[in-house]
């Protein structure tokens, strides 16, 4: 069966080329919600709805993540420009936050739904207002929650992590093969 990413993101699309799994993107171009409490179960419900609206235009089975980045109280998403990245640095700078990825896998065929959540701590170091500035000016906070992309440059930001490296990129590579795999994709010959 083929699999529909409904992202742009590069960034999944890479993890599942990693994965060995053969899909075609078809961007899900939904609005998001204002965010709520518990997240966790918000970027769920987000991965869902737009894995359902891409499910209406296709027989396949479609694959929809969303991520966002958690520090106390404050949902920090894609900066929209320079000083929303600085404010967004500065706040997770010294401190520890939290990157949750939902994850949704549809089966358009059987209507079967599968839903789950990762849920990273990423600590980050003291960056100095120069660090932030030069981040900022490599143009790599723009497209990514939080204002940084571990995976980059913004891996120098990053002290340590608890829990899986591929959530903070934005797709759990085993989380997301558990789900495959109730679909009937095999990954690794599971």
């Amino acid at each position: 069966m083929d699999v529909v990413l409904a992202s742009g993101s590069p960034r999944r699309a890479n993890i599942l080329s990693q994965m060995g799994v053969s899909y075609r993107v078809v961007n899900s171009q939904m609005k998001e919600d204002k965010p709520s409490n518990p997240y966790c179960v918000w970027v769920q419900d987000l991965a869902y709805q737009k894995a359902r609206t891409v499910a209406s235009s296709t027989g396949e089975i479609i694959l929809a993540a969303d991520t966002v980045v958690v520090r106390k109280e404050d949902v920090l998403g894609k900066p929209i420009d320079k000083t929303e990245a600085k404010k967004m640095l500065s706040l997770l700078s010294g401190d520890v936050h939290e990157v949750m990825t939902g994850i949704c896998v549809i089966n358009a065929i059987t209507g079967q739904v599968f839903k789950d959540v990762e849920i990273t701590k990423v600590y980050f170091r003291i960056l100095t207002e120069q660090e932030i500035e030069k981040y900022i000016q490599s143009e790599e906070p723009f497209d990514k929650a939080g204002a940084y992309g571990i995976q980059g440059l913004g891996g120098l930001l990053v002290e340590k992590i608890e829990g899986c490296y591929y959530n903070v990129m934005g797709l759990p590579m085993v989380k997301t093969m558990n789900l495959f795999r109730k679909c009937g994709i095999k990954i690794l010959g599971g």
